[in-house]
This record gives structure tokens, sequence and C-alpha cells, in this order.
């Protein structure tokens, strides 16, 4: 039985959180959204304790994976719960980019709330991604 690692974020957005995913590769018909949070499985289909509003259902994770789950936390924001097994595929690169893909989602959607648009969008190779942003008339 795997052992459950929590890591915490400052993801808050739930529409953001599952454009960045979808850009992972886990788009809709792989996360599952729920209003009160469900047990998580393991790799065995048992239920674990941890819970989660947010799950990427093993069969998507990999061959003897668990779930990955996010939990909305009483402050707004998701904690993530991934195995120790998930976690060598499913670590801190993977949780860098599942950031950075947030981070552009929600500012995209803040920008376009006070008025913005993307007028040009240009990725490094860095990985940075550089917006120019102009007012919508």
């Amino acid at each position: 039985m795997s052992h459950f690692t929590q890591v915490r974020t400052r993801i808050t957005s739930l529409e953001a959180l599952l454009n960045a995913l979808s850009d992972l590769g886990f788009d809709e018909r792989k996360v599952e959204v729920h209003e009160a949070p469900v047990h998580l499985q393991g790799y065995r289909g048992d239920e674990r304790r941890q819970k989660a509003h947010v799950v990427i259902s093993k069969q998507h994770v990999g061959t003897a994976s668990n779930d990955i789950g996010f939990e909305k936390q009483p402050d707004g924001t998701y904690r993530v719960w991934i195995s120790e097994f998930d976690r060598t595929r499913y670590g801190n690169p993977w949780m860098n980019r599942l950031t950075q893909r947030y981070a552009y989602h929600a500012t995209k959607r803040t920008m376009s709330q006070q008025g913005f648009e993307i007028a040009e969008e240009k990725a490094e190779r860095t990985g940075e991604i550089r917006l120019l942003l102009r007012r919508s008339s």
C-alpha cells in the first residue's frame, strides 16, 4: 500500500486548474469533479482515507497507480494528494508544469476580466511564456 504525500499549492481557481490539467493530458474525460470530497482509491481499488474534490482516476495515472486528488481547503487553496509510487512520474517537475499552466490560465482569465486581450503569445526556450496584452475595445 503506497503512502500518500500531500503537496500544498496556491491553486484556487477550479476552472484554471481543470484547464492546466487538460494541457498536461488530463481532459474532462479523465478528471472527475465532485462538489463534496470523495475518498481516493489505491492501486488495488481500496478506499484510502484521503479525500479530494478533483480526482484523476488511477486508470488514467498509470499501471499499478493510485488516484491523484486535489482537495479544496477552507482557505480556498487546493491540497494535492499523490502517492509515493506515483511521485516518480508526477513529482516536482510535473507539479512545476502544472503550476505554470495554472498560472497561465489564471492570468488569462484575470486579464480578460480586467478588459485586456492577448495580442501575442510567445513560448521561450526556458519554458517562460510571454504575453503581450492590449485593452479590449
